[in-house]
């Protein structure tokens, strides 16, 4: 198992085959999927979801990279979080999911922090955005929190259980993040 990213109560890690038993009390969980396009998920979704990870992460040209969210203290997989280059000249997007039993704690902000540094410095973008629900707003904190700014709104872009739904869009630009990195 290779650490991608290590935080102070947090890791990030490639997916596993074995993952999806993990992912699964999260993403079959309504409460936890209310936002999301899709779920809650049945065993079969679930397995789908990590077969299609694994597939993705043996891309030669790989843009879609999918970790699994790790508690240090015991090893507990709670929640994953995904960055999709959209441009290789310098944009991607990051998207994450947290079981609500982990809500509230500062794991998510952890773990987007993590991943917006390893899309800076690892993956060399130049902006990361973000979408969320306007409804969610403890999702819009995170990503306040992690030095995103929100940028507007996007009408009716996505179909979500049954409605067309809005979306917040979020941003970063490299020079912010190295500026909030260093302090300045």
């Amino acid at each position: 198992m290779q650490v991608t990213a290590e935080g102070k109560r947090l890791y990030l890690r490639e997916v596993l085959p074995e993952d999806w038993a993990e992912f699964h009390p999260y993403a079959s969980d309504p409460d936890t999927v209310k936002y999301q396009p899709w779920g809650p998920h049945t065993e079969t979704d679930s397995k789908f979801f990590v077969r299609q990870v694994l597939i993705d992460a043996r891309q030669k040209y790989r843009s879609r990279y999918v970790f699994a969210i790790v508690v240090k203290a015991d090893h507990h997989v709670i929640g994953n979080i995904e960055l999709n280059i959209q441009d290789w000249d310098g944009v991607g997007e990051i998207g994450f999911i947290i079981h609500h039993h982990y809500w509230g704690r500062g794991f998510a902000t952890e773990a987007c922090g993590l991943m917006l540094a390893y899309s800076f410095d690892h993956c060399g973008l130049h902006r990361v955005t973000a979408l969320s629900s306007p409804e969610n707003k403890a999702s819009q904190r995170v990503l306040e929190k992690i030095g995103m700014v929100k940028e507007g709104t996007l009408r009716e872009d996505i179909f979500v259980k049954g409605a067309w739904r809005d979306s917040s869009i979020y941003g970063v630009l490299r020079s912010e993040w190295e500026k909030r990195k260093s302090g300045n």
